[in-house]
């Protein structure tokens, strides 16, 4: 099932100087495209099937798409092993890239990422505190500098996505993000200008929302709320009716940032008891005599843990994230919630409470079924999400990027 912010919008009349035919033909090829970049390799027929195209219509759209250098065609039997005539099946361009930027207190990086969401390359670069702006997009222009010779060689760069923990607004500028320290700040303008190339920037948790809904454990769910916990932060992004929810100027999804209690602990925002000032790594990793632990071994340390203190502070957490769920689950009704990073840690070990919370509490839970997941990309997350920005105009207009 391809999401429906995969389909181009059809207006009501075509642009000047272009007919109906035209514009019936571009939404095509963006369609299959779009579902080459989704699900990976198909048959032509598995294509016409899913888009609901004839098997002449669908070759001639594969036929321009592989002039344009988008996709290929391979042997079935070549990636399935099975003998025999070999059917083909059509694939996307993996050399068909884009770059991806995340933005945090603590590191920049930078990838290289395939159509059909394939990383090719990473570079992690790690700060003692958080880059100011200007220094954020020479970090970022080195690290693309250093993977120069080898993007010239084998990649075609169509543009750069960037994922920022704060607010973004449709323009790529930042109004704010507090962990960053980041203020008013035009960051994708001053990337582009660097790197000579478009640049297109969102929040970090609507990204990574999008990219779970494409790639992840969101496939084919018209419904979706996510939540993703990093050191310092806790982001939300929804997708609504198969569309990700933006609101006014881009700033929908502020979910960290809802009071759970308002005797609690001083947010960065200035507010108290906020969401995620209350759930939060860097609250625990003194407990656990450990720092800057990854998730992966988040997992093992809490899933051995014995300390009473550590058990405590887990379940006090717990407890708060879960009041947050059944708020949030009563008000945007999803069918599938999704927690990452260190979200994803503690439902690990707390799941059944968890699932408590999105199950039993929301009005009426007795009519419907509400699922709750761990993010499956993992550390793959925030690579493959901020090039989807970059990606999205090749997508919804394959021929307007020929040469």
């Amino acid at each position: 099932m391809t999401p429906a912010v995969f389909e181009p919008a059809t207006p009501l009349a075509p642009p000047s100087g272009r007919t109906t035919n035209d514009l019936i033909r571009q939404q095509n090829l963006a369609s299959v495209l779009s579902m080459l970049h989704l699900r990976g390799a198909l048959s032509r027929a598995q294509l016409g099937a899913t888009i609901g195209l004839n098997r002449s219509t669908v070759t001639g759209l594969v036929m321009e798409l592989t002039e344009l250098g988008l996709v290929r065609e391979v042997a079935a039997g070549e990636r399935t092993g099975k003998v025999g005539r070999p059917t083909l099946d059509i694939e996307p361009e993996d050399h068909v890239a884009a770059l991806s930027v995340r933005a945090e207190p603590h590191a920049v990086t930078v990838a290289l990422v395939g159509l059909g969401g394939v990383v090719h390359a990473r570079l992690r670069h790690d700060t003692a505190s958080a880059p100011s702006p200007r220094r954020f997009v020479q970090i970022v222009a080195s690290s693309v500098e250093a993977m120069r010779a080898d993007i010239d060689r084998h990649y075609r760069v169509v543009g750069a996505g960037l994922a920022v923990p704060g607010l973004v607004n449709a323009n790529g500028s930042v109004l704010v993000s507090p962990t960053l320290g980041w203020r008013r700040d035009p960051v994708a303008a001053r990337l582009s200008d660097e790197l000579g190339i478009q640049v297109s920037a969102g929040n970090d948790a609507s990204i990574g929302a999008l990219a779970e809904s494409r790639f992840g454990v969101g496939v084919g769910v018209s419904n979706l709320l996510y939540l993703g916990g990093a050191m310092h932060s806790i982001g939300g992004g929804l997708i609504i009716d198969g569309t990700l929810l933006r609101g006014t100027s881009g700033y929908a999804g502020e979910l960290g940032h809802t009071v759970v209690d308002p005797r609690g602990r001083t947010c960065v925002c200035g507010r108290k008891g906020c969401l995620e000032a209350e759930v939060r790594l860097d609250l625990l990793e003194p407990l656990l005599g450990r720092r800057k632990l990854d998730e992966d071994e988040l997992d093992v340390e809490l899933g051995v843990a014995r300390d009473p203190r550590v058990l405590a502070e887990v379940t006090r957490q717990v407890e708060v994230l879960s009041l947050a769920l059944t708020n949030f689950v009563n008000a945007f009704s999803p069918e599938t919630v999704v927690l990452s990073g260190y979200l994803g840690a503690l439902l690990s070990v707390s799941r059944e409470r968890l699932a408590e919370a999105v199950r039993v509490h929301p009005l009426g839970a007795d009519g419907r079924t509400i699922r709750l997941e761990r993010a499956h990309l993992r550390s793959r997350l925030m690579l493959i999400g901020p090039a989807e920005l970059a990606f999205a105009d090749l997508l919804a207009n394959p021929a307007g990027f020929r040469g």
